[in-house]
């Protein structure tokens, strides 16, 4: 994770979210949006493991991401810039964490799209410790296209999207200790 600069973080947390429902993935998803809501058990993680690795963006960087925030973990306000791709092909994926979830068996943050984001709307990752033991991720989101780009892609943008989001959930399931 690196540091993101103070001018871009200065100039994305002046940003207004492109959306209006914030806060909307803690219950019915609005309507409008294309809805997604995927889980994964984590057979090989332990729960604080992997909401260390969650919160301090290790399941996005290997996910593929590159990621630069405002600050060293997911909280309140807190800005992540992310890009796909590198070089000129590369796609900025600004957002700002709209609220976090803190609690003994339940741990995780929603972020919401920035100005730049290809999508408009909101996720949710979401970790949980079942009575068994069993560490469970869950992703939830609605978004709607961003950009023209994003109107015109159609069906690629939404299957790229579903694309990072099947990766997001490999990579809470492959991080571990190395990186700590």
């Amino acid at each position: 994770m690196h540091r993101l600069a103070s001018a871009r973080a200065t100039a994305l947390g002046a940003a207004t979210l492109t959306y209006d429902e914030v806060g909307a993935t803690r219950g019915d998803l609005p309507a409008g949006y294309r809805p997604a809501h995927r889980r994964r058990v984590l057979e090989r993680r332990d729960f604080d493991g992997a909401v260390d690795d969650l919160v301090r963006w290790r399941v996005h960087e290997r996910a593929g991401l590159w990621v630069a925030a405002s600050g060293p973990a997911a909280g309140p306000g807190v800005i992540v810039d992310m890009r796909l791709g590198v070089g000129p092909v590369a796609v900025r994926v600004p957002c700002r964490v709209v609220y976090v979830v803190s609690e003994p068996d339940r741990a995780g943050f929603a972020y919401g799209t920035l100005p730049g984001h290809p999508e408009s709307g909101e996720e949710l990752f979401l970790l949980a410790r079942m009575g068994d033991g069993r560490v469970v991720f869950t992703i939830t989101a609605f978004s709607r296209p961003g950009t023209r780009l994003t109107r015109l892609g159609g069906p690629v943008a939404r299957g790229i999207q579903g694309r990072i989001t099947d990766r997001y959930l490999r990579a809470a399931e492959a991080a571990g200790s190395d990186d700590r």
